[in-house]
């Protein structure tokens, strides 16, 4: 029997894809069902304009059996089969599609789509097989067929008495080696975690002989090895169903069995999309963070199907970075897929899908912002850090899109609020959003500088997480109205009589305030008096675009460049500290320079600021306790 020639490509080629084009050999068989899908679409369309034609769905099923003593694997279609033409055309040449020429042949209504459009898949079970042959019969001859190859040295044809229409290969599995355990294509327990895994949604069932412990008898608990004929794909993804015959029941099951994570979804999306880009999706936001959500072990990404057959586990590029927590499955019939389904060969549709699920997740939130505002505190209290992460990064690129997601701690309700809620209920005569940054609401609440906007009766946010400021940096305002740090330089509370007033405080004890900054050299850029202090004797303020609490963040980054705040340290004149100190200094210098380093000190430890000589600090509180 002659021997014949891949057509139209060299060795070259197919040794490229075998070896090259897939990243997975388990991928053979993802590729096998969908052709043999394909083969059974080919019959369902041709009833459909074909009177003579009858199709009970009962009657086409795809069938997996492997044979570990001769190792060798079948895959059976009741398809549409193929003439010797056919196979001549599609088997004989690399790349040459047949479900593609039967779409182009045929017109294709909506919704109406075939998996296999490359012509490759075939030949990707090469990656696993030493020989494979293919006995085959078409609807529409009444000659088999049986076509055999071992791969690049060419393939023969010749006639073979099939009975049913349809295909069979057989795939003759290749011997282990040390880099490849071949024997898992020819186990039962790892066929069928491939079949679910890649071609769980295919439309028809994937039977196989499945193997399982079940009681001799009723009246007998003995176990016993029973050999059954299964069907062990789903077939109908739950995202094709209608939303309104589904239950939350029905999405948390589907969220555990696909092992999404090991807590409940928080809530789910059921998006059905028509337009520009047709898709499918069921997405979950979960109850808790995920133990790795911040280590570089971390992969976003939603589960990519083409028709309901996976073609990528993690697509990153389906899920903004603000949104990584995002599990689920999106689906869709209008992807430019290359010619091993894995990669897409443009990401033209994946952005137009990308975008859709960023608006409907974020309208998602809003709404349970409003409506189920429980429910979304214990989802801002796992996932909010990221909100602002996603605020800060890309220079502030999303930051309009996100910022009414955002929930902070108000010292006025004694509970999270949003920027809006902040916003309506300040009194007219406020100018800004104030705010404090600290380690805990307890410790803020503590803070001198916090002292006159509290009797002012002004609300303040409090910031206890390392990004919020720098959030807030980029964000800028809201509603056109500005933020501005308890701790800033300048809060603009002062009326011009307390202007005037502070002015001659200042001209009057210029003198102290100027010893007392060089006494602090570079530690402090100014000393000043203070308006804001009521009952504490002094406190750390910062003046530029870099305030304490920032540089305690930059400080503890492992690129520590030493960026520091521009601190100013304020006394509070009023307090009888500051009194005794104006005395001194008129007496006894040195001793002024003693409570100098003291209040500085002070000052340090309530921002939580390291001391640089804990030493002479606690040698000059014992010089004044003497």
């Amino acid at each position: 029997m002659e021997t014949k020639q891949f057509q139209a490509e060299s060795k070259r080629l197919l040794e490229m894809m075998i070896n090259s084009i897939y990243s997975q050999k388990e991928i053979f068989l993802r590729e096998l069902i969908s052709n043999a899908s394909d083969a059974i679409d080919k019959i369902y369309y041709k009833a459909l304009t074909d009177d003579q034609i009858s199709f009970n769905q009962e009657d086409y099923f795809v069938k997996i059996s492997a044979n570990k003593a001769d190792r060798t694997l079948h895959v059976v279609d009741t398809g549409i089969g193929m003439t010797k033409e056919e196979l001549e055309s599609n088997l004989g040449t690399i790349a040459k599609s047949g479900s593609l020429a039967f779409k182009n042949e045929n017109e294709m209504k909506d919704g109406q789509e075939i998996i296999g459009q490359f012509g490759v898949g075939f030949y990707s079970s090469f990656m696993v097989a030493d020989k494979v042959v293919v006995y085959t019969k078409s609807l529409n001859d009444e000659q088999g067929y049986k076509w055999e190859s071992t791969g690049v040295e060419g393939y023969t044809i010749e006639p073979y008495d099939k009975e049913d229409v349809g295909t069979e290969i057989i795939i003759y599995i290749k011997e282990n080696d040390e880099d490849v355990n071949y024997d898992d294509f020819l186990d039962e327990h790892q066929l069928k975690t491939i079949v679910k895994k890649y071609s769980d949604f295919i439309r028809y069932p994937i039977k196989m002989d499945v193997t399982e412990q079940k009681p001799k008898s009723d009246d007998d608990d003995e176990l016993v090895e029973v050999t059954e004929e299964k069907t062990v794909n789903s077939m109908v993804p739950i995202w094709r169903k209608n939303k309104q015959e589904l239950t939350d029941e029905d999405y948390n099951a589907f969220y555990q069995e696909k092992h999404f994570g090991f807590d409940n979804p928080l809530t789910h999306l059921h998006i059905s999309v028509d337009g520009m880009v047709r898709f499918q999706s069921i997405l979950y936001i979960p109850e808790q963070l995920p133990y790795d959500y911040y280590s570089k072990e971390f992969e976003k990404g939603l589960e990519l199907y083409s028709n309901g057959v996976l073609i990528m586990e993690k697509s990153a590029d389906l899920v903004p970075d603000h949104f990584s927590f995002l599990k689920g499955i999106v689906d869709s019939e209008d992807l430019s897929l290359n010619i091993s389904r894995e990669i897409l060969q443009q990401d033209k549709q994946v952005k137009l899908i990308a975008k859709n699920i960023e608006k409907k997740v974020k309208n998602h939130l809003q709404s349970m912002l409003k409506n189920a505002r429980e429910k979304y505190e214990k989802f801002f209290e796992a996932f909010g850090r990221q909100l602002k992460f996603g605020v800060y990064s890309d220079f502030g690129a999303n930051k309009e899109k996100l910022q009414d997601l955002l929930l902070f701690y108000s010292s006025q309700e004694k509970k999270l609020v949003s920027l809006a809620e902040y916003v309506d209920r300040m009194p007219e005569d406020q100018k800004y959003i104030y705010y404090a940054s600290g380690e805990s609401h307890d410790r803020i609440e503590k803070l001198p500088q916090t002292e006159m906007l509290k009797d002012k009766g002004y609300e303040i946010l409090y910031f206890t997480e390392e990004v919020d400021e720098f959030a807030i940096k980029m964000l800028m305002n809201y509603k056109e109205k500005e933020f501005k740090s308890v701790a800033s330089g300048d809060l603009d509370l002062d009326d011009e009589e307390t202007k005037k007033e502070a002015e001659k405080q200042k001209e009057e004890h210029k003198e102290l305030l100027d010893h007392m900054k060089t006494l602090l050299g570079n530690k402090v850029k100014d000393v000043r008096l203070s308006t804001r202090l009521k009952s504490h004797p002094v406190c750390l303020t910062a003046e530029g675009d870099v305030s304490i609490e920032m540089e305690k963040v930059l400080k503890a980054m492992p690129d520590n460049q030493n960026i520091e705040a521009n601190k100013i340290l304020e006394i509070n004149n009023k307090h009888d500290i500051f009194q005794s100190l104006v005395k001194i200094y008129e007496t006894d210098p040195d001793k002024a320079a003693l409570y100098t380093n003291i209040l500085y000190n002070q000052a340090l430890l309530i921002e939580g600021l390291p001391i640089e000589d804990p030493v002479a600090f606690s040698n000059d509180m014992c010089k004044v306790m003497v």
